[in-house]
């Protein structure tokens, strides 16, 4: 892993990039259907977003891009516009990358690298079942402590596959081993929740069996029809006409007091659909239950 670069980290803290303030941030991702790694970024510094997730997964066939492909110049670029319009950047690892097997950690360091170029303040990851929960805790305790020492967060999402009991046995394991306090925390993909097999098509069913004691500290939001992870931008799926799942998910969160980044996981045509998506979710947040 790279020296950190402690004079960012403050810088980063102060910018309140770590998550210091008490706000809900609304972004999009990076794509591979994009025209080129940047333009996703792009589109969100032009049109007010204050949150961006880059993703490098290059896929075996070739589409998309991995870290790599971005130099170093175009890096310290978007971390500086990023850094002077307050957004808050996060980075999710590239979907192959499983802790459990060898040479998942020498990969992540050109993840944890580019984390730090782009100014990141927070890793995602998914998380693996192969071996067991106990078995995923004691591989990723590891990469949450280094990601602690470079001043980041990292966030275990689930996957279609993985349910709401493995998360609250992952996060018990990672209190038993004492894991560094409010530095690794749940993804709660939606798009996901809705697809698992217990919970399909009822993803606030999936978010009520997650025990309070488990932080969600960063979300993505996409919709699908419960038949594949189709990715459809919010409200353009089935909260186009009833909107009362994401409402739902907005009291759930607010009674958590969440207050990561909510990341609309695609690119669409026209991109304007994540526009339209983002206000309306904050129309939701405004209206929705406190405490």
């Amino acid at each position: 892993m790279p020296v950190v670069d402690t004079t960012w980290s403050r810088a980063a803290r102060r910018s309140g990039s770590m998550m210091v303030d008490r706000r809900v941030r609304i972004g999009n991702q990076s794509a591979r259907s994009a025209s080129e790694p940047t333009e996703p970024f792009a589109y969100a510094l032009e049109n007010g977003f204050d949150a961006f997730e880059w993703f490098p997964d290059k896929s075996e066939t070739g589409e998309g891009w991995e870290e790599a492909d971005l130099p170093p110049r175009t890096r310290h670029k978007c971390r500086a516009e990023a850094w002077l319009r307050r957004m808050r950047v996060s980075v999710h690892a590239p979907s192959r990358i499983n802790p459990l097997l060898p040479g998942a950690m020498s990969r992540l360091d050109e993840t944890l690298a580019f984390c730090h170029d782009v100014g990141a303040a927070l890793l995602n990851l998914h998380l693996w079942e192969d071996q067991g929960v106990e078995a995923y805790a004691d591989a990723v305790l590891p990469l949450i402590r280094r990601v602690a020492d470079a001043g980041l967060t990292l966030a275990i999402e689930n996957t279609p596959l993985t349910g709401p009991d493995p998360f609250n046995a992952l996060f018990a394991a990672l209190r038993k081993r004492r894991s560094p306090p409010d530095r690794a925390g749940m993804c709660l993909d939606v798009g996901h929740a809705n697809l698992f097999g217990a919970t399909r098509n009822d993803y606030l069913a999936y978010v009520d069996r997650i025990e309070p004691s488990v932080p969600i500290i960063h979300v993505h939001l996409h919709e699908n029809v419960g038949d594949r992870d189709s990715h459809l931008t919010l409200f353009t799926g089935p909260a186009d006409q009833d909107p009362a799942g994401v409402q739902g998910l907005a009291d759930r969160l607010k009674r958590r007091n969440f207050s990561g980044s909510l990341i609309l996981e695609q690119w669409p045509e026209p991109p304007s659909l994540l526009n339209a998506a983002r206000d309306r979710l904050l129309r939701l947040f405004e209206g929705s239950a406190g405490p």
